[in-house]
């Protein structure tokens, strides 16, 4: 077969890395029979959606090691902490994915040739939140 004569078909490439880390925290506006309300913790992962017009260098939205940076900030700043204690706002997964997509396109996003589409943060296997950023 000859592979030359296969067209490639327009498109948006988008790639999707998934980091980790381990916190506890609690959900202070609920009521308090709410068991979210009780100091508990999970097992988060946190996923980085991206996208780019063009494909950099041999192939890449973004190379994944471009995204260290992101990883870094989460084992300094998140794993083994109570969230609650460090958040300035009542740490949902909700409102994590969309804090974490500010930190991001801040400091990650301005040296990498892809942009954030999306943050996804799972608590667990069956249950998670997605931020999606406005597109400009």
């Amino acid at each position: 077969m000859d592979f030359s004569e296969i067209q490639l078909p327009s498109g948006t490439h988008a790639i999707a890395k998934v980091f980790d880390f381990e916190a506890g925290h609690r959900l202070t506006g609920l009521p308090p029979q709410h068991k979210c309300s009780q100091q508990h913790g999970h097992s988060y992962q946190v996923e980085l959606q991206l996208t780019a017009p063009f494909l950099d260098g041999p192939g890449f939205v973004t190379d994944f090691g471009a995204l260290t940076p992101f990883k870094r900030f989460l084992d300094e700043q998140f794993d083994h902490r109570n969230l609650h204690e460090i958040l300035p706002f009542e740490p949902t997964s909700e409102l994590l994915a969309q804090f974490l997509a500010g930190w991001f396109i801040r400091y990650v996003q301005p040296d990498i040739p892809g942009r954030l589409l999306a943050v996804r943060v799972r608590e667990t296997q069956r249950s998670w939140a997605r931020f999606d950023v406005a597109q400009r």
